[in-house]
Parts: C-alpha cells; structure tokens; sequence
C-alpha cells in the first residue's frame, strides 16, 4: 500500500476526548497492550497529530503520529502498527518468519508467499483468515513487515504451504517508514532459529507476489542457484543464507563499535530515495545557515528553492526533489516545520506559501557543518542595502528548433525535428550543405543557388517560379525565420532551463484603484529568478508607499507586485540599475509619468 508515495491531506492535533478514543479503541484490537503500555502509545500531554492521507489507489487513510514517528494507520476502520510500534513490541501481532531477500519485495509491494515462509519447530502461528500479523525475518525478531493472513492456518497447512500467506500492507523502508524519523530496526535476536537453524523451514527462494492486476504468483530465483550443482540440497542453499546473515550480523556488531564505520554502513545501504532526501536535508540546512538572512523573511517558499537551496548544492550532484520521498516542496517544508521545528511556513496570499520564522537556535541547525566542497559564502553581505543577497541575473540565450519543413535541411547534419540550435549552429549547418551541395553562384558569391529542398524549405509557392537564387543574409533569415524559436534561461549555479517560445518579459503597467487612484503593478519577476516579495521591500523603500501581493490569475507559481501610484520610473531604475535586468526584458516602461526623466 505503501510502496509508492502519498498525498498529505491534513495534519492536526489530537485533542483530549479524541485521545480517549484512539486509547479505547486500541484496547479493544490489540487486548495485549496493558494500560501503561497504552499511556506510553498515547500520552496525555505529549503532542499527538492525527494526519489524513490519500495512498497511490486513492485509499484514504489515518495515521496516527507520536514524536514524528506513525504509530498507527487506520484503513477501512482498522487500526494496524506501524513497525516502529512493532520495535517496541515485539510480541503484538503473530508473526511469520521469511527469508532477508523477500523483503526487498515487499518493499516493493509485494505480498508474502507461503513457500517463502520458514516453518519453526514449534509450528506457524494460529491466524484466522484476515488477522492481524507481522513478518519477521531468520535470527531476528523485529518484525519488517505488516499485513492480514491471507488465508487461515490450517489452510495454509493443507495446501502445503502454496500460494498467498501474507497480504502485506506496510513494511520497514516504505513511504509510510520514511515519514517518521527512518530509524533502524531494533536487534532482537531469534534465539530459536540460532539454536535449531533450519528445522522444518528449508529455503525454497523467495516466493512473493508482486502486486499486478492479473496477481499471479511470482517465485523469485533460488539463491545461487545457477552456479550450484544439481546434486545440492535446498537445505544447503538455507544453510548458505544463514551463513551470510552471521557474516552481515558480525560485521554490524562491528560497526556499532564506531559512529564513522556505522555511518559508512548506512550509506552503502541507503536507498536512491534516502540518499536525495539526504541531500534535501543537507542543502536545506545549508541555505538556513548560509543564505537567509532575518531580513529577508517572509521568503517565497519557490524563491528559497531556486534562489537558496540550488546553490547550496555540492559540485557533481544535481537536487531533484521529484525523486525524494518528499516529492514536492511543500511536503517537504512540512516535515522541517513538523518534524524538525527549524522554520514555520504559512500561507500569506491564497494558493502562495511563504517561509515566515526560521529558528535560528535549533540545535540541529546550529551544529550543521557547512560542506567544504560547495563554493558559497557563509556569510555574504547584503546588496545595496535593499535587503537581499547579491542578485545576478540570469544568461539568457535565444535558440531555434528543428521545424517538419525545414528537417529535409538539416538531415546531413543528421539534426531531426524539434532538435534544439543555437543560431551560430544554424548558420554553420546551412553554409555547409550550400558548400556540400555546390549551391554557391559562380559569378556572383553573394548569392545561393535554390536547389529542390532549397525551395521547398525556404520559398513561399508564389515565389517558386520567380526566385532562384538568395543572399547569405537573406538564405540565414528565412532559415531562422521558419524554426521553433526557444530560449534558454541559465541562472547561477543551476542547470540550463530550455523552453519553447520568446521569454516573457517583467511586464510594468498601471492601472486605477478606486477614486482614479493609481498603483503600479509588476508580474514575471519570477521568470528571471527576482523574488517578488524582496522586490516589493526595496520599492518601498525606495517611494515611501505601500504595497502587496497578490496571486497572478492563472498562473499557479507566479505573484503580483502592487505598488501605490505611478512608480514605472522607480521600477525601472532598479531593475536597469540595481538587478542589471536587459532594457530588452523590460515592458511598461514607455508608459512613466510626463516630464518624469526617462531611463
């Protein structure tokens, strides 16, 4: 249910007679839970969020969250454990015990099969078809997983143990486990399977299910089993597999004896997921430390990212929250705020979340260390006084694409449709194919020849008659003329954004309000990397009038600047002057008071 991320539909806190509740009710599903056991699941004072979540299906479902850990998830009206509860209670739910590699695929989704199950000498656990039950794996009693059997135990047994045992719901390393604190099992050893090893649950692979709409049964490849002989016992390959969980269970004790050799560990473990999130955090941190300053704030949570965070990260690496298990932004500024207490994020404008507070005393903060590797400041000054770091603008490049009609030009250039040009590319492609083709007239080399693609390329129908030959420039003009135009914004630190069309400019322009008052307003500053909410600050300053923001219509990641009176003379100064913003990117200017000096 887990294996793929979900959306946060709210988070709130548990009120006192909702905490009663949430006690009763975990007393009547698991009766073993004995009254303090269930104070320390609930405490009374302690802050206990109630947090309602949509899974990958579209199941909604409520978690039950304690010290920034789930504790609880109800589905369908029924409370299960999450394994960080399971931790601390081993013996709450039946278990069923499974091979280490199984668990990759429940992690994955996959329910656990009855041949990956070990039978112990003292028999499986007595369920009832839909029971809660856990799944632990050999030498261990930490459970991994959660789910309801999938059939009774004594059908389990007559069908020889084949087929579906556990419908798994949640396990260790899924998205539900990475929205508390990500913490490792507990060591819990098994002294049952230490001591009896593999009686009666011989190692017959891993066979799981994964979850698919035909849901047909999947047996995983046994261990090895292509470099052993056929004359080798599957109780050898188990044997092999217990082997291999000391090796690992030693080498662990090992790097319990030293923070440096444990961390190095989990590196080497961690997931693609855990090691962006890792980073998140880590430039995160950095740009709390490093970048923001108290002036700045309230900071556009979009403008912190692009602007602050970007920057922050290491050479050779590249930040994409998309492949966290945040996945967006907002979710994960959430769990600082949540989880971490480092900033507080509000809604300032509808649909508009800004940084508001950041807690500058925060321990975690506060012991952070700047990696050496990144090349950003850590203390930079602040730019002309207008309250916010330096400001340089970004590289802007105006490319063309491969169009249908031109693709039979470009084709000995081996450059297809919608393939992406700079003009100098363009030219050089074209004086090639002239060159390769001999289309240079010889009396006059001004001038091309217009051969078959020639015309079909570059001339109108009206013209096919009547022109045969063009000028250089004339030949390069009708070229671009007929392609994609494109632009390419690079801003510092960050990788080329390419998008079709002309680059919106910052548009200035001024309206009336009320009484045949005036404001002026300003939109696109975001498109050149301009925080709207600083840009607001400085123009303040600057004219001594008020001013607000306002949501853009229409557009989801983009602000208004409004600003009291006819201020196009002032906005203009600091974008030419102060941002070094291209005159050419600048709309609205012509439209400043009379007689005002013209910039």
């Amino acid at each position: 249910m887990f294996a793929k991320p979900f959306r946060v539909k709210s988070n709130t806190a548990i009120k006192g007679s909702d905490r009663r509740k949430l006690k009763a009710d975990l007393s009547a599903a698991f009766p073993s839970l004995s009254a303090d056991e269930l104070s320390e699941l609930v405490p009374n004072k302690e802050e206990l969020n109630v947090v309602k979540i949509y899974a990958h299906k579209g199941d909604a479902v409520t978690l039950y969250v304690l010290h920034k850990n789930p504790l609880f998830f109800e589905l369908e009206k029924r409370l299960y454990p999450t394994v960080y509860v399971l931790w601390r209670y081993p013996a709450l739910l039946p278990t069923f015990r499974t091979w280490p590699p199984v668990l990759q695929k429940m992690i994955g989704g996959a329910d656990l099969m009855l041949p990956g199950v070990m039978v112990p000498s003292s028999g499986l656990p007595d369920v009832k078809q839909g029971d809660c039950c856990a799944v632990t794996l050999v030498n261990s009693r930490a459970p991994v997983a959660v789910g309801t059997a999938a059939v009774s135990t004594g059908e389990m047994q007559s069908s020889g143990m084949k087929g579906r045992g556990v419908c798994v719901l949640h396990a260790y390393m899924d998205n539900l486990w990475a929205f508390g604190d990500k913490s490792g099992p507990p060591s819990l050893p098994d002294a049952e399977s230490k001591g009896e090893g593999v009686n009666g649950g011989e190692y017959k692979g891993d066979e799981i299910e994964e979850e698919e709409e035909e849901e047909e049964e999947v047996v995983v490849e046994k261990c090895a089993e292509e470099e052993q002989s056929p004359s080798e016992t599957v109780t050898d390959q188990a044997c092999s597999v217990i082997e291999d969980l000391s090796v690992a269970e030693q080498e662990e004790e090992k790097g319990e004896k030293g923070d440096e050799e444990e961390e190095g560990s989990q590196d080497d473990q961690k997931l693609p997921q855990e090691i962006m999130d890792a980073l998140l955090l880590q430039c995160f941190l950095h740009a709390l430390k490093c970048k923001v300053k108290k002036s700045e704030l309230p900071l556009l949570t979009s403008t912190f990212l692009r602007n602050h965070m970007f920057s922050c990260c290491p050479s050779g690496k590249q930040l994409d929250i998309k492949k966290s298990s945040y996945k967006k932004l907002s979710k994960f500024l959430q769990a600082m705020q949540k989880q971490h207490n480092l900033v507080r994020v509000k809604e300032l404008t509808k649909g508009v979340e800004s940084i508001v507070e950041v807690d500058w005393k925060n321990q975690e903060l506060r012991s952070f260390k700047v990696p050496e590797e990144t090349d950003v400041e850590t203390a930079p000054a602040q730019d002309g006084g207008e309250g916010e770091l330096p400001y340089h603008p970004p590289e802007i490049t105006t490319l063309y694409s491969v169009s249908a009609r031109l693709e039979p030009l470009f084709l000995d250039a081996k450059k297809r449709k919608g393939t992406v040009l700079q003009p100098a590319e363009v030219r050089h492609i074209v004086t090639e194919y002239v060159k390769t083709n001999e289309l240079v007239d010889e009396n006059n080399k001004n001038y091309v020849t217009i051969n078959p693609t020639l015309c079909d390329c570059l001339l109108e129908k009206s013209e096919y008659q009547e022109v045969e030959s063009l000028k250089w420039d004339d030949l390069f003009s009708r070229t671009l003329g007929r392609m994609q135009q494109c632009y390419q914004v690079v801003f510092p630190g960050q990788a080329p954004i390419t998008k079709k069309g002309h680059i919106e400019p910052i548009d200035i322009s001024v309206a009336s309000r009320g009484s045949n008052k005036k404001v002026t307003l300003i939109k696109n500053l975001e498109v050149y990397g301009l925080d709207p909410a600083v840009v607001a600050t400085a123009l303040q300053h600057r004219v001594q009038a008020s001013s607000v923001l306002q949501p853009l219509p229409g557009s989801k990641d983009k602000v208004l600047v409004q600003i009291q009176g006819n201020q196009i003379h002032q906005v203009g100064n600091l974008l030419l002057d102060h941002y070094k913003i291209p005159r050419k990117y600048i709309q609205g200017l012509d439209k400043a008071p009379k007689g005002g000096k013209k910039k």
